[in-house]
């Protein structure tokens, strides 16, 4: 068998279109439905071929996420898939070795996905990103420990009317937080005003203050008939949530509450610092449970701990231990950050903490501090060093990303 790893062309997209139904079982349609011939580019598909035929296929969408203050490029992870008659041979470790030689070169110095399968990235240097809330409460449930400001008003609108409102909002919210993404008019296509044959039509309502500005807003389906009660047989599900200050998120669970028709509201993409909990008589009635997000992985050390934002000034010096896919991240590096400006350089000082750059992705997001993985034997180094690069690498939020991609 001799396999040839290219970039897609135009000619291509057809057979990529069939491997992606089979692969996905026809989850995003088929022939001229199906999204993901849509959603990418050829330019963006790097593939695997056995003579004409594709076999394999690995997308790379050029995204920008937030890292905690800061605007960063992001490659994000999408439409892998092997025929099942080209498995077991390893043209996926082949093709993810390729991408990231290409990424290293000229491209996103991290990137993310969503994981079928950890089993598969963990092998990858990949990394739990993030986790999502899951909530479940009734409409009669939902009430607040302090009623919201009164200044504050929450109104419906068509989306057409309230999108440029939504998207403004959405970009103050997500401004110092982790892995959030900037959103297309596309991207919020795909996810949050996304519309198919089973989930009814979108609704948007957005909070205004007493100046008429929009400082949050809730979008949401509204549906009859699924849940089993006589009275209350109605279902909000909550597509996005994003408030400027604690009392616009009191104002929208208040807006919520008020549809008295409905038995239960749903959201199950709630960042892990949500305040809600906080903000209920009885927290536990959301029935709150986790499940994981988006999974990290870092792939140009220098460049990725340059670009990130940091919130407090300092220095650490990081051994990176062997990885075989990114070979070149290998290696001591002398991080400063200096009026919030970091400084990165490869260094043949003696590394005050060293881990595997599973654990550096970890902290570099937020997800884990360095103290937690010290504790868990997951990096190594002396009690002063973890509580300095706990400091440096401490998140304002913790990291989310509820797009889908």
């Amino acid at each position: 068998m001799t396999i040839e790893i290219r970039r897609a062309t135009h000619e291509d997209m057809q057979q990529f279109g069939s491997l992606t139904e089979y692969v996905y079982a026809g989850a995003y349609g088929f022939g001229e439905d199906n999204l993901t011939t849509q959603a990418n580019q050829p330019e963006w598909l790097l593939c695997a071929f056995d003579g004409a035929k594709l076999v394999a296929s690995y997308g790379t969408l050029p995204f920008t996420m937030r890292a905690n203050g800061n605007a960063m490029a992001l490659g994000g992870v999408t439409t892998v898939g092997t025929l099942p008659e080209y498995r077991r041979r390893g043209l996926l470790r082949a093709l993810t070795e390729h991408a990231f030689t290409e990424q290293r070169e000229a491209g996103p110095s991290v990137t993310a996905l969503w994981a079928s399968q950890a089993a598969i990235y963990q092998r990858y240097g990949y990394c739990v990103g993030s986790v999502q809330g899951n909530y479940s409460i009734d409409s009669v449930d939902i009430n607040l420990l302090q009623e919201p400001d009164p200044g504050l008003s929450v109104t419906r609108c068509s989306l057409a009317e309230g999108f440029e409102d939504l998207r403004q909002i959405y970009r103050e919210f997500v401004a110092k937080r982790v892995l959030y993404l900037h959103r297309s008019k596309p991207l919020w296509n795909n996810n949050t005003l996304n519309t198919d044959q089973n989930s009814g039509p979108v609704h948007a309502a957005i909070c205004r203050n007493s100046a008429g500005e929009g400082v949050g807003y809730v979008v949401y389906t509204l549906l009859p008939g699924k849940v089993a009660h006589r009275a209350r047989a109605q279902e909000i599900e909550i597509r996005d949530l994003t408030w400027l200050d604690i009392d616009v998120c009191r104002a929208l669970w208040s807006f919520i509450a008020r549809h008295y028709l409905v038995g239960r509201v749903t959201w199950h993409k709630a960042p892990l610092d949500d305040p809600t909990p906080e903000l209920l008589v009885e927290p536990r009635l959301l029935h709150a449970q986790q499940t994981e997000g988006v999974w990290f992985r870092v792939v140009d050390v220098a460049r990725a701990l340059n670009e990130r934002g940091y919130s407090v000034d300092g220095e650490i010096v990081l051994g990176v231990t062997a990885d075989p896919l990114t070979p070149w991240n290998e290696g001591t590096y002398h991080l400063r950050v200096a009026d919030g400006i970091a400084e990165v350089v490869k260094t043949s000082q003696q590394p005050e903490i060293t881990l595997p750059i599973k654990s550096l992705a970890s902290v570099y997001c937020g997800f884990r501090r360095v103290g937690q993985l010290a504790n868990w034997g997951l990096l190594e180094g002396e009690a002063t060093a973890i509580a300095r690069a706990d400091s440096l690498f401490a998140t304002t939020h913790a990291p989310h990303c509820p797009d889908n991609f």
